[in-house]
């Protein structure tokens, strides 16, 4: 770049500086306030993604390309910009199947089968083709080594037991399953002794293969996580399925062993009950839901051919004091598309009662509470994603916990099993998702440094710096290579230096007052922020992928057993000091856009992230596999 275009530039960051701290905005705003607050940035959904966040060193599991410390510039070309590589979607790949190594055998007898003179007739060893996952295959092969062992036929027909297990993989789906990944057809006998045997022994391996299936997606889900996403981290659960069946062999309730491999949580067991509720009712004649199509937010003044069906359904969902607090109103409007002050007041009232930001302003947010929700349907497969989920957890969440809802914007703290805490957050935007995972909350850090995440450094600050290296320097951010604090107007950003970057404690520190960890490989926590305002949006998917808390001392209260007077005076000190908490806390930094509440009663959440789409995709490629297979 030119000299005069580095002057120019330095002069408008020296001007901006200038004018933050003489209005008195400096202590309030951080570096990218400052430097990159005058264009907003929007992410692909629309949403306004602002201010400086605690993502960690590699946000979202993300990968640095490779880079080098200074160097002496020897008048070439700066190195290109490198770029620190997002997490990402993949194509989902099922599980792949093998061929199940049952040895041949001669497989049950069958009445008839004796040769003219009276005598047994020889049997022709009966072979089936079949295959299977591993795990299911490997436990297949273990129990039929022998060759003479059946669990689902005798020697002539199909048992009573095959027809109980039958009857709860038809009822799969009440479990958040599909039954057709477990369907077997019981077989028509034609009374040729050599196609019966064929036929029964095809049966009882495909019935094994189907209840093994069954019992594996029942205790971990059909889906492996991390095959969707690497904003996933989980660790798959272990089934024993060699022990499986041998309790079945053994189990004169083949029915009820399958029953109760279901997961016991009552979290999962209040899923399943809406599951059971929403389906007779998508199943049921329903008074024709009112959809309201906006392509844009309503704002007060304009006008919209949509209008009438919002004030109806605020009619319909409307509470009686409400609607007689406007009745003159709701009784004389005539159906006109122009959104006056009086409907607009109207409007206010409803969203104030619903608990959102009363700003009269109808989005997407305002639509779905208007419309008391999600259809049915889309209620049916929230359940059936979340019950999914669920079984990636543990089966116990854990007596004391603290639980992150994404599509919430919740966080909320359990103690002796009881929700003690419930706070606003906010979470990581469309372009800096949040990611789905579990760990342990080991210490609270007060008066933190924020270390600048490297994918920050490399995709936003490095463009910057190599036009002006020494902005750092007076922002009071401190630079270091290989640990060694060095100026950054002193570094040759155009050879990519392999630098850390933090932010020292202070009221503009992009963490606030205090963070609370547990290490994880994304690097992300929950902290304290400067910017306040955004709990007062109804949509809070807007930093980099860290968590925010409304209430960040109660939470470090609540964490390390103490009352907030005690962090109070800790963040007092003005030192940065890690505690650690008594004793480790399971956190799960969840995503779930149904859950139930502390009472047990379910609520829906928008997929903020997209998720629930490529769950289905996963979900209809391992059906389809596995009918292929």
């Amino acid at each position: 770049m030119k000299t005069t275009s580095k002057a120019a530039l330095l002069a408008a960051v020296t001007g901006m500086v200038f004018a933050a701290q003489t209005s008195g905005a400096f202590a309030q705003r951080s570096l990218f306030d400052i430097l990159f607050g005058e264009q907003p940035r929007v992410d692909r959904r629309g949403a306004t993604l602002e201010g400086p966040v605690g993502a960690a060193p590699v946000t979202n599991g993300a990968r640095a390309s490779s880079s080098r410390a200074p160097a002496d510039f020897d008048g070439s070309d700066p190195d290109p910009l490198p770029t620190v590589k997002k997490s990402q979607y993949f194509t989902y790949k099922p599980e792949a199947q093998r061929p199940v190594k049952v040895p041949a055998s001669a497989g049950p007898v069958v009445t008839g089968s004796v040769s003219s003179d009276g005598t047994a007739a020889p049997l022709a060893p009966v072979s089936v083709s079949l295959r299977a996952e591993d795990s299911i295959a490997s436990a297949m092969e273990s129990f039929y080594a022998k060759g003479d062992t059946y669990l689902w036929i005798t020697n002539e027909a199909v048992t009573d037991r095959a027809r109980a297990a039958a009857a709860v993989l038809q009822k799969a789906a009440e479990v958040g399953l599909n039954p057709a990944d477990y369907k077997v057809d019981e077989p028509i006998l034609s009374g040729d002794p050599a196609a019966d045997r064929q036929k029964l022994m095809t049966f009882e391996l495909e019935m094994t293969k189907a209840v093994l299936t069954y019992v594996q997606d029942d205790v971990r889900g059909r889906i492996d996580p991390n095959r969707i996403s690497d904003y996933y981290e989980f660790k798959r659960k272990d089934v024993n399925l060699k022990g499986a069946l041998a309790i079945m062999q053994r189990s004169p309730d083949v029915a009820a062993y399958l029953s109760s491999r279901d997961p016991s949580s009552p979290q999962f067991q209040a899923l399943k009950a809406e599951l059971a509720r929403e389906s007779g009712a998508a199943n049921n004649d329903q008074k024709p839901r009112i959809e309201v199509s906006l392509t844009s937010l309503l704002r007060p003044g304009q006008s919209n051919p949509e209008l009438p069906k919002i004030i109806e359904l605020i009619k319909q969902h409307g509470s009686d004091g409400l609607k007689a607090e406007n009745a003159m109103t709701l009784e004389s409007y005539t159906g006109s598309p122009d959104y006056a002050p009086e409907l607009v007041d109207v409007v206010k009232a409803f969203q104030k009662e619903k608990g959102m930001k009363p700003d009269g302003v109808i989005g997407k947010s305002t639509v779905r509470a208007l419309q008391g929700g999600d259809s049915q349907g889309n209620k049916v497969n929230k359940l059936i994603y979340a019950m999914e989920q669920a079984r990636w957890l543990p089966n116990d969440l854990g007596s004391r916990r603290v639980f992150i809802n994404q599509p919430a914007f919740m966080v909320y703290y359990f103690n002796d099993n009881k929700q003690q805490l419930a706070m606003k957050v906010v979470v990581g935007g469309v372009n800096h998702q949040t990611n789905f995972f579990q760990d342990q909350i080991e210490t609270v850090e007060f008066n933190p440094y924020w270390g600048v995440p490297r994918s920050i450094i490399v995709n936003e600050m490095l463009p910057k710096l190599r036009q002006d290296p020494s902005y750092l320097d007076r922002m009071g951010y401190e630079v270091s290579v290989r640990g060694k604090v060095v100026s950054s107007s002193a570094l040759d950003w155009g050879r990519n230096p392999d630098v850390d970057v933090r932010q020292p404690p202070g009221n503009a520190n992009a963490l606030g007052q205090l963070k609370i960890l547990f290490p994880n490989k994304f690097s992300i926590y929950m902290h304290d922020t400067p910017q306040k305002s955004f709990f007062a949006r109804d949509m809070r998917a807007l930093s980099h992928g860290c968590v925010r808390l409304s209430d960040p001392r109660a939470m470090a209260a609540a964490v390390l057993g103490v009352d907030k007077d005690k962090v109070a005076a800790d963040i007092a000190t003005g030192k940065n000091m890690s505690v650690p908490v008594p004793s480790k806390i399971p956190v799960y930094v969840a995503y779930f856009t149904a859950w139930p509440n502390a009472e047990g009663k379910v609520e829906f959440f928008d997929d903020v992230y997209g998720r629930d789409t490529y769950l289905q995709r996963a979900m209809d490629a391992t059906t389809k596999a596995r009918a292929q297979g």
